[in-house]
C-alpha cells in the first residue's frame, strides 16, 4: 500500500473524527416549511438521519439547533468566494469566515460545505453560481484560499469533540459552458494534493459536466462517469448530493431541442434545478459512484431539496431511503494509522504574480460571460474548454437572472416599472446597466438586496423624477425581506 502524503494524512486525521451521518436532506430553513416536511417524513417512517442547513441568520440557525435536539446538523455555506484571487487579502473575506465559524459552532456541524464556484467576479455580481476557471493558477489559488479558511476555522471554531469543522469543496454545476486548460478531475486532484480538504460530489452537477463539456459527443454516460471517477480524488469525497435537473425556464420560451448523443440517444438541455424532480439517470450514476473502490471516506448522502414541493420531497426521499439503506457505515482507508493530535496544516502561500495572472484571467472571464468580450485567451481555446452554449448563457440565461431570478423586478417595483414603461424606458435596459462597470462589494453578498440597490441606481439615472417612488418601494422590500429572514420555527426535535 502506498504511503499517504502528509497532506492526505492530515485529511484522514480530520475525517476519521467525523461520524457517519447517513442519509439526509440538504435544505433551506425557509422553503419548504421545515417542521411540516419533517413531520410528513416521520409519518412515512423515513426520517432523515441528518439535515444540512443552508446559510441563514444566526438567530434562525440557533433556533434550528435548539429545536433539533441531539439530531445531526451540517452546514452549507454561501458567500465565501474561494475561487477568487483577491480573497486572501480582503478583510471582508476573513470577516465572512469568522461569521461562518459562528454558524458552524451554533449548529455543531462537522463540516463546512461550500461550492467551489462564485457569484462575484472582478466587481461583477451574479445570481447563480459560475464555475471557476479550471487552470493550474486557479487550482493554486483555490488551495490557498481553502487552507486560509481551514486555518481560521481551526482558530475560531471548536466543536464539542475538540475538533474544528472540515472544509468541503463542492464541484460546481456547468450552466451551458466551461472554460479552462485542465479537466475538472485534474483540477480537484491538484487542489487536494495541496490542502487537507474534503470534497462534495454532486451527481446532478456531474451530469452537467457530461452535457456541457461536450463529453456526450464521443462516449456514453457510463463511460464518461467511469473515466471521470478514475481521475477524480474520490478518496476525498465526504458527502454526495443528489438534486433535480430540468430545462431552465428562461430557455423554455426560446427552445426545447434535444441533443443526440454518440449512442443515438437524445440528451435534454438540463441545468441544475433543486425544485425539479430527480431523473432516474442520476440514481443510475449514483449506483456507479457508490460501487467505486476508492470511495472510502463517505460520511453523508443527501438529497438537495430547497424550494421543492413537500409531497415530492417525501416521495423521493422514501424511494431514496429504500434504495440506499445499506450504504452506511463504510470503512475508512484501511491500514493507515492517523495521529489525533495534529495542529493547523500550513502551506507556502501563492505568489502575488499567480494571483495577478489569475485576476487578469477572471477579468476576461467576467467580460466574456456578460457578452462584453469574445471568448479568447488560453482558458477559452483549449480542448477541455467548451463554449458551444455560451451564447445561450449570455443572451437568455443571464438576462433572465437579472430580471427574474431571486426576485421578479416587475413584482418588486410594480409602480416604478409601470412609470418607466410610460416614459419609454424598457426594463431590458437594466441588464446592460447591471454589467456596465465593476462595483466592489461593501458587505455580505445578498443578491436580492443587491438587486434593490442596483435598480434604485438605474431609476435615478434613467428617470430621476421617479426616484422617490422607487425609494419607497425599496424601503418596503427591505423591511419585508429582513422580517422574513427571522421566521418562527416550531419544534423539530426527535424528527431527525
Amino acid at each position: 500500500m502506498a504511503v499517504p502524503s502528509p497532506v492526505h494524512r492530515e485529511f484522514l486525521r480530520r475525517v476519521e473524527r467525523i461520524p457517519a451521518h447517513g442519509l439526509g436532506l440538504s435544505i433551506d430553513v425557509y422553503s419548504p416549511d421545515l417542521t411540516s416536511l419533517l413531520q410528513a417524513l416521520q409519518q412515512r417512517q423515513v426520517p432523515p438521519a441528518y439535515l444540512e442547513i443552508f446559510r441563514a441568520t444566526p438567530n434562525t440557525l440557533a433556533l434550528v439547533r435548539k429545536q433539533a435536539g441531539n439530531g445531526l446538523l451540517a452546514y452549507h455555506g454561501e458567500g465565501l468566494w474561494l475561487t477568487q484571487p483577491e480573497a486572501a487579502d480582503d478583510p471582508l473575506f476573513r470577516q465572512e469566515v469568522c461569521e461562518v465559524a459562528g454558524h458552524l459552532q451554533t449548529l455543531q456541524s462537522a463540516w463546512l460545505n461550500h461550492e467551489c464556484a462564485t457569484k462575484y467576479i472582478s466587481g461583477y455580481s451574479y445570481g447563480t453560481y459560475l464555475p471557476p476557471l479550471y487552470t493550474e493558477c486557479s487550482a493554486e489559488v483555490v488551495a490557498d484560499n481553502t487552507m486560509l479558511v481551514q486555518n481560521l476555522l481551526d482558530r475560531h471554531c471548536q466543536l464539542a469533540n475538540g475538533e474544528a469543522p472540515l472544509v468541503l469543496l463542492e464541484m460546481a454545476p456547468l450552466t451551458y459552458f466551461v472554460a479552462g486548460t485542465l479537466t475538472i478531475p485534474t483540477f480537484f486532484r491538484l487542489v487536494t494534493e495541496q490542502v487537507p480538504c474534503g470534497l462534495v460530489l454532486d451527481v446532478g452537477h456531474l451530469w452537467t459536466v457530461f452535457r456541457y463539456s461536450g463529453a456526450w459527443r464521443t462516449r456514453s454516460l457510463v463511460q464518461f462517469v467511469d473515466t471521470f471517477l478514475g481521475e477524480f480524488p474520490l478518496q476525498r469525497v465526504v458527502e454526495i448530493h443528489v438534486a433535480g435537473l430540468a430545462i431552465h425556464e428562461s430557455s423554455l420560451a426560446v427552445r426545447s431541442e434535444l441533443m443526440k448523443t454518440s449512442s443515438g440517444d437524445f440528451l435534454p438541455v438540463w441545468t441544475d434545478a433543486h425544485a425539479a424532480p430527480i431523473p432516474p439517470v442520476l440514481f443510475e450514476m449514483l449506483d456507479q459512484i457508490l460501487s467505486h473502490p476508492r470511495l472510502t471516506n463517505l460520511k453523508g448522502l443527501a438529497l438537495e431539496v430547497d424550494t421543492k414541493p413537500e409531497e415530492l420531497i417525501v416521495d423521493e426521499f422514501a424511494r431514496f431511503s429504500q434504495r440506499y439503506a445499506t450504504v452506511f457505515p463504510r470503512k475508512a482507508d484501511a491500514g493507515i494509522s492517523c495521529d489525533r493530535g495534529g495542529t493547523s496544516f500550513q502551506r507556502k502561500p501563492v505568489s502575488a504574480s499567480i494571483r495577478r495572472t489569475l485576476g487578469e484571467a477572471y477579468d476576461r472571464y467576467a467580460r466574456v460571460v456578460a457578452g462584453r468580450a469574445k471568448p479568447e485567451g488560453p482558458e477559452w481555446n483549449q480542448p477541455s474548454a467548451c463554449t458551444g452554449e455560451l451564447v445561450t448563457y449570455r443572451s437568455v440565461y443571464l438576462p433572465y437572472e437579472i430580471l427574474h431570478w431571486g426576485g421578479e423586478v416587475e413584482a418588486m417595483f410594480p409602480e416604478s416599472c409601470r412609470r418607466l414603461t410610460e416614459e419609454g424606458v424598457p426594463l431590458s435596459e437594466f441588464v446592460p446597466f447591471w454589467f456596465r462597470q465593476p462595483r466592489p462589494l461593501s458587505g455580505s453578498y445578498d443578491f436580492f438586496l443587491l438587486k434593490i440597490e442596483r435598480f434604485l441606481e438605474f431609476v435615478r439615472e434613467k428617470a430621476p423624477e421617479l426616484g422617490g417612488i422607487a425609494e419607497r418601494e425599496a424601503d418596503e422590500l427591505s423591511q419585508a425581506y429582513h422580517s422574513a429572514n427571522e421566521p418562527a420555527i416550531p419544534a423539530v426535535s426527535e424528527l431527525i
